[in-house]
């Protein structure tokens, strides 16, 4: 019995920690699914309950981080919420696609995500804060609408490393600052992680226990992040996502 409690201890415990690392990740640039999603599988999970109940955290991690943004002054209202909305049905082929493909199957897809986004990680354009023009409506406003449908896509599949694409399309494009690209990619996100989240419940894909107790760490870690005005230490931590998502790769591809 007193085995039993530690076993379920250090499992609540190893969530809430991969969650917190997860949400703080998430918010200032993104890839923090590559240790939630694996975490979740490794505790004994199938591939499509992890995946779906990986979205619950998600979804609470993204409402915090938009409240975060919102009480330091940064919002993008409305053009967030039109890609957000674009997105939701993007989200909705994509958890379609995740719940079908076989367990085996998605094990050898996520660790091949998982490294191109360490790639990704590696080698991404080096973007720097700068006062331009925001383009957010026009053509702009409907090229965004129409990436982020695709980009939902993506995201209701499987969502790693999403948060990177987003923070190289949204300045480049719509020439967002740094922060304000953020800001729109967690509202982006929350919106059509709703969309992911309903496909995966009709499906009954997600232990909303461990999504829960997960929520708990991608909260505290998004509220923080969100709030955290100057990224130091980013280097450190890309350092420690590049190093953990190497070895959860090659577990997931071999054993």
């Amino acid at each position: 019995m007193t085995q039993l409690l530690i076993d379920f201890d250090v499992n609540i415990l190893w969530l809430i920690l991969a969650g917190f690392a997860a949400g703080f990740i998430n918010t200032i640039a993104g890839g923090g699914t590559l240790l939630t999603l694996p975490a979740l599988i490794f505790m004994g999970l199938p591939p499509s309950v992890a995946n779906g109940t990986n979205r619950i955290a998600i979804f609470l991690q993204t409402a915090t981080g938009v409240a975060g943004f919102k009480s330091k002054g940064v919002s993008t209202f409305p053009f967030s919420i039109y890609c957000g909305i674009s997105a939701l049905f993007g989200s909705l082929i994509g958890a379609k696609i995740a719940v079908d493909i076989k367990g085996d199957t998605f094990n050898k897809i996520l660790a091949i995500i998982m490294i191109a986004v360490v790639l990704l990680i590696i080698f991404k354009p080096k973007l720097k804060e700068k006062i331009v023009t925001e383009r957010t409506t026009g053509k702009y406003l409907w090229i965004s609408i129409i990436t982020f449908f695709f980009l939902g896509i993506y995201g209701g599949f499987i969502n790693a490393g999403i948060g990177f694409l987003m923070l190289i399309f949204l300045p480049y494009v719509n020439k967002m600052s740094l922060v304000r690209a953020n800001a729109a990619k967690v509202t982006i996100v929350c919106i059509y992680t709703l969309g992911a989240i309903i496909m995966f419940y009709l499906n009954d894909k997600i232990n909303w226990k461990y999504g829960l107790i997960l929520s708990i760490g991608n909260v505290t870690g998004a509220w923080i992040s969100s709030r955290w005005s100057v990224k130091k230490g980013d280097r450190t931590v890309q350092i420690f996502l590049v190093v953990m998502v190497i070895i959860m790769a090659i577990k997931l591809w071999f054993f």
